[in-house]
């Protein structure tokens, strides 16, 4: 039996509600997670104006070995430069910039001098469009203070979690809801498996539960892939031969988003069931800005689903 995707007479008191609980943890606490960020990206702003000779030698060696750079040298500009707008202005492989970007490394065939290469093109548009009016060393001969460098490196900060605000924002907001989830289980005693200690989803032992797990899928014939849970629950009263109780945390600060990335959970069902069954329970957690659309939808596929103001419903999955 659902429990709150068949009641679509309650969804909007239930919308009205977790839109006020996630406006007030934003107003609380989002400003202290997005500081904090700030804080460490500071730092590593420092390290890589430490690392490029404040910005005046952008060279291949410095790429080479730490790719993961590029975000911080491209909000370094006047103005900050685009993913694509940097492969087009340094005539560059869009591969080599992507993977610099997105995955903190260099393509896998492309070595050697012709790397270097390539490199050097990226290196000499940072140089060439540094932001003078924060790098306000680099137009004079004396070189920078401790205090310039500290203050150009806060500009940058602010550029990069600026770029990211949503992700630093849903991060901290996730990590709220697994908590809230933790307590709630180990209250009614559950007990906690850590993440990484070889836990598998066909050996939860029974009033045990875990985060993040990678749970084995057959995807496109007989390809097995590995799908994250956010949190894996083994009843206390489960028999030989039963499925956890799978929950994916969710959060959302608006309407229009939620709308946009609904299919993510409904692939996540599709593919649990085709390997699984139909006796899989896969749910959604959730806290914000969630309407009635998204969750008729959800409930279209088969997804049922907790509100965060109203989480002792986790006890009618049976916990």
């Amino acid at each position: 039996m659902a429990v709150n995707s068949d009641k679509p007479h309650l969804w909007k008191a239930d919308i009205a509600k977790s839109v006020d609980m996630y406006n007030d943890w934003f107003m609380r606490f989002a400003p202290k997670a997005f500081r904090e960020t700030r804080i460490q990206t500071t730092k590593d702003v420092e390290a890589t104006l430490r690392a490029t000779e404040n910005l005046k030698n952008v060279d291949p060696t410095i790429l080479r070995n730490h790719p993961e750079v590029l975000p911080t040298l491209r909000m370094s500009t006047c103005p900050p430069i685009a993913v694509d707008r940097l492969i087009g202005l340094a005539r560059v492989p869009n591969n080599l910039v992507k993977r610099m970007e997105n995955q903190k490394k260099l393509p896998s065939q492309l070595k050697g001098p012709a790397l270097d290469a390539e490199l050097r093109k990226i290196g000499e548009i940072i140089e060439r469009m540094a932001d003078p009016d924060i790098f306000v060393w680099l137009n004079r001969p004396k070189p920078p203070t401790k205090e310039e460098i500290h203050r150009a490196a806060t500009i940058v900060a602010d550029r990069l979690c600026g770029s990211v605000a949503n992700p630093i924002i849903r991060n901290a907001q996730e990590k709220r809801q697994l908590a809230a989830i933790k307590y709630w289980l180990e209250s009614r005693q559950y007990r906690h498996l850590p993440a990484g200690d070889g836990t598998k989803v066909d050996a939860l032992p029974v009033g045990t539960f875990t985060f993040r797990l990678n749970v084995p899928v057959t995807h496109e014939g007989d390809k097995q892939v590995k799908i994250p849970i956010d949190a894996v629950v083994m009843p206390k009263k489960a028999k030989k031969g039963d499925f956890p109780v799978y929950f994916e945390a969710k959060s959302a600060g608006d309407f229009t988003n939620v709308n946009k990335r609904r299919k993510e959970e409904a692939i996540k069902m599709s593919q649990l069931r085709h390997t699984y069954g139909h006796r899989v329970k896969f749910n959604l957690f959730l806290c914000g800005y969630f309407d009635t659309g998204y969750l008729g939808y959800e409930a279209a596929e088969g997804i049922d689903w907790v509100w965060e103001h109203r989480i002792d419903d986790l006890a009618k999955f049976g916990l």
